[in-house]
């Protein structure tokens, strides 16, 4: 049985130069490599070299357990399961039993290290289920406890930091989410993971890039974020806390966002901004809450910066074209602020009326909520078609585009799939300011993949 006193000197950060964790990553690089898409190691002349590199991942789990005694049935399990994955022949992994003994959800104290070690895919990395390994610290700000414990409760949200992490996680992935992880049946979820130290870290290099190359003079209180990692961690702490509750609230479609269905992209592209606008309105009121703290008050203040400037200048000129919702989202608002005459783009500098600016970003996501408050008295194809009106009421559609004829364009006598069918990977097109940014900014945007907090953030433009 595995030791639960926890040894008194090493931190969770110095743990990434030991030894043992040292062991685990190559062990599960090893892994990774033989692995097929499912997770299984069909090649049965590999099993032998497979089953070496399993007692060798088991061994450092076991030398580490004693440093995280939170997560001792979760350490043990997962040892069990890596055995019995060797044992049977490596087929399809199923990790469900060690899954369900792993629970941060339970323990949000700041600091407080978890290291995990699944077979499993990484959002924006990797779509193949093979074995990932990260070491990560909880992010939990007492002014984010007290939040929680009040107006925003979200007992699935853990915040996370990076302090080391295996190949599937050197990438743009900033998310720790167990429906990734290889089971035989599905569970119910209890808990989702963000890794807050990278998005700060991403927005942080983007925006000042941006900043420059559009001549944007940035207020006093948002050019702080520049130069303050921690606290644009918890700004994105306190984003991401009203965000990701947003999407179980509100006067919902009944198929909402998150049920896996075959929809128009750009009915996804409404659903984030309907979230992130959602957290700009609440911390608008948080704000100006004499009730909250100095510090809630003040974090508030720069979510507003956060969401409009991660959105116009990150969103929209990341990743492909092909249905590209969160670009979508992006270039919305963008072009909403623009034609409520709150941003300009005069004499090739970017300025903004940030006065204006709150009322009108809560008028956008009050269109978005009014639409779905409409959405439970109009048939699917009626409220997607309403939902394209609202979209390109502000953005241009593609001159080719068969929805932008209207209903009488498209096949509404059939079932749903042929009018997903007829909409474009590109849609909506970048505009001639995007087209031109982008290609400024593509080093950048290129730049922030496996970026941490501990990166350092200036890159040559």
């Amino acid at each position: 049985m595995t030791s639960t006193t926890a040894p008194a000197a090493p931190t969770t950060a110095s743990l990434a130069h030991n030894e043992d964790w040292r062991s685990l990553k190559s062990a599960a690089a090893a892994l990774a490599h033989a692995q097929i898409k499912d997770g299984s190691i069909p090649d049965a002349d590999a099993h032998g070299a497979a089953r070496e590199q399993v007692g060798i991942l088991v061994a450092a789990v076991a030398a580490l357990a004693p440093y995280f005694p939170h997560d001792a049935a979760y350490l043990e399990a997962v040892q069990a399961d890596f055995i019995r994955w060797a044992d049977s022949g490596f087929g399809v992994p199923d990790f469900l039993d060690s899954l369900i003994e792993f629970s941060p959800q339970l323990s949000r104290q700041d600091g407080l290290g978890h290291l995990v070690v699944f077979p499993m895919y990484t959002q924006n990395g990797s779509t193949e289920r093979k074995v990932e390994a990260v070491l990560v610290e909880v992010l939990w700000p007492d002014f984010i406890g007290e939040l929680e414990a009040g107006d925003y409760s979200n007992k699935l949200f853990v915040p996370l930091r990076f302090i080391d992490f295996t190949a599937g996680y050197d990438t743009n992935s900033a998310v720790l989410f167990p429906e990734s992880v290889a089971v035989r049946e599905t569970p119910q979820f209890t808990w989702g993971a963000i890794f807050q130290d990278r998005e700060a870290a991403r927005f942080r290099r983007v925006l000042g890039a941006a900043a420059e190359i559009t001549s944007l003079e940035l207020p006093h209180d948002a050019a702080e974020l520049l130069d303050n990692q921690s606290l644009t961690e918890e700004t994105f702490v306190m984003w991401d806390l009203i965000h990701d509750r947003t999407h179980m609230r509100g006067d919902l479609p009944f198929d909402p966002f998150m049920i896996k269905q075959r929809m128009p992209y750009f009915l996804y592209s409404l659903e984030e901004l309907r979230c992130d606008l959602t957290a700009f309105r609440e911390s608008v009121r948080i704000e100006h809450d004499d009730d909250a703290s100095p510090r809630a008050r003040k974090v508030a203040k720069l979510v507003q910066y956060a969401v409009i400037f991660d959105r116009i200048f990150r969103f929209a000129i990341t990743g492909s074209r092909v249905r590209n919702y969160d670009g979508l989202g992006g270039q919305l608002l963008f072009a909403w602020l623009h034609q409520h005459h709150v941003l300009h783009w005069t004499d090739t500098k970017l300025s903004i009326d940030w006065a204006e600016v709150p009322e009108v970003v809560i008028a956008l996501g009050e269109r978005i909520e009014n639409l779905y408050w409409r959405s439970i008295d109009r048939p699917k194809t009626a409220h997607w078609l309403a939902a394209y009106d609202l979209v390109s009421e502000t953005l241009t559609p593609h001159p080719g585009s068969v929805w932008a004829k209207g209903a009488a364009a498209l096949p509404v006598d059939g079932p749903p799939r042929g009018l997903t069918d007829q909409v474009l990977d590109d849609e909506f097109p970048l505009s001639m300011f995007y087209e031109a940014l982008e290609k400024k900014m593509r080093t950048v945007i290129e730049s922030t993949s496996g970026i941490t907090g501990s990166t350092p953030t200036p890159v040559q433009l």
